[in-house]
């Protein structure tokens, strides 16, 4: 499998914990930056990392940043990306199994680095539940990216 990996500067720190846990289980690694904690946008190294999978080039996209929540938001708003936050290995695994996750983000501050293998192992490990129900709520997540805001209607 060929994993995007991407962190800013907050989440640097654990990229290499992060890179290593991805590299120990067999998986090609896509670096998608940064290579230092010099300040970077967020938002920036989530498009970074996300268009691989959005193109077909990755399978999955590993986010990393301070708490992983800016990156979570960040991945969210792009069409065709469904990323979960996962700061243990249950949640990392129900994203792909539930969810029909391609991303997850973690924080360098909150995850600790013993865990990182086993948050990287269950949601690279995970398949997609593909029944009924799973498949109609995703479809259901998936026509969510073709909202528009409404109309401003004050005047």
């Amino acid at each position: 499998m060929k994993v995007a990996l991407g962190a800013d500067h907050a989440g640097f720190p654990l990229k290499a914990a992060v890179r290593r846990a991805i590299e120990d289980l067999g998986h090609e690694i896509v670096d998608c930056g940064t290579d230092s904690s010099a300040p970077v946008d967020f938002p920036d190294i989530t498009r970074a990392t996300c268009d691989p999978v959005l193109s077909g080039s990755a399978d999955r996209a590993v986010l990393v940043c301070g708490t992983g929540q800016g990156a979570v938001m960040a991945a969210n708003k792009l069409p065709g990306i469904r990323c979960g936050l996962a700061h243990e290995p249950y949640s990392a695994h129900q994203a792909v199994e539930h969810d029909d996750a391609n991303a997850i983000a973690m924080g360098a501050w909150l995850v600790p680095h013993a865990l990182v293998p086993d948050i990287v192992r269950e949601f690279l490990a995970a398949t997609f539940d593909d029944d009924e129900d799973t498949r109609r709520r995703v479809t259901k997540l998936n026509a969510l990216d073709t909202l528009t805001p409404p109309a401003d209607t004050a005047g």
